[in-house]
């Protein structure tokens, strides 16, 4: 009966933990899509053209999350402030983003797994090389005009440079990263099956 028991407020406790855990991520991703949102509406004028920052947020939230949810971020969020902002290339962002958000996370996740600094900086590296290539493209097809995609292909080389560098930095430098794994595994409730909490207030002899 004490065996029943153990078990059955072991699976219980796991249930749980698994809610609370994904409700986490789940804020995490939408905060992350915000900020997609947010850094999809203005860009820093530079000659000839505009700087979004977008990517920095692509990047950031694709290294620490898994490819569903970098794919929420990435794509769906791009494809939202696209639609509210600038609605005509809103397909190719939620393909292109999308699939450059994807393959970061895998390539952070899968391989190199001891070597994640790593991982993350050849992800990002063909994070960059998916969004030149798909908003090139994209744009010679959407504006049917590929002396326009071909105009600004070096704004886009320098946005998916500048959001690949400024992603790491603000993981691995910044500690971002770190935090992210700490609030993951230090969730309220997030106790392995059979392990005691400590209780509040006084320690009892």
């Amino acid at each position: 009966m004490y065996a029943k028991n153990t078990i059955g407020e072991n699976k219980t406790m796991l249930m749980r933990n698994t809610t609370r855990e994904t409700t986490i991520r789940l804020t995490i991703t939408a905060v992350f899509m915000a900020l997609n949102i947010a850094f999809s509406s203005f860009g820093i004028p530079v000659p000839g053209g505009h700087l979004y920052l977008c990517d920095m947020v692509i990047c950031l939230a694709a290294i620490l999350l898994n490819p569903f949810e970098a794919f929420v971020v990435g794509g769906i969020g791009s494809f939202i402030g696209d639609l509210i902002f600038y609605p005509l290339p809103m397909f190719v962002s939620l393909v292109t983003h999308g699939l450059q958000a994807v393959v970061i996370s895998l390539l952070s996740h899968k391989i190199l797994k001891n070597h994640r600094k790593l991982a993350s900086g050849i992800g990002v590296s063909v994070g960059a090389i998916i969004m030149v290539v798909g908003y090139t493209l994209g744009k010679a097809f959407v504006y049917s005009t590929p002396e326009y995609a071909l105009i600004k292909l070096p704004y886009e080389i320098l946005q998916g440079v500048t959001g690949a560098v400024l992603g790491m930095i603000l993981c691995w430098s910044f500690g971002i990263g770190k935090l992210f794994e700490k609030t993951i595994a230090q969730a309220p409730g997030n106790n392995r099956p059979g392990e005691q909490t400590k209780p509040e207030g006084r320690d009892h002899e």
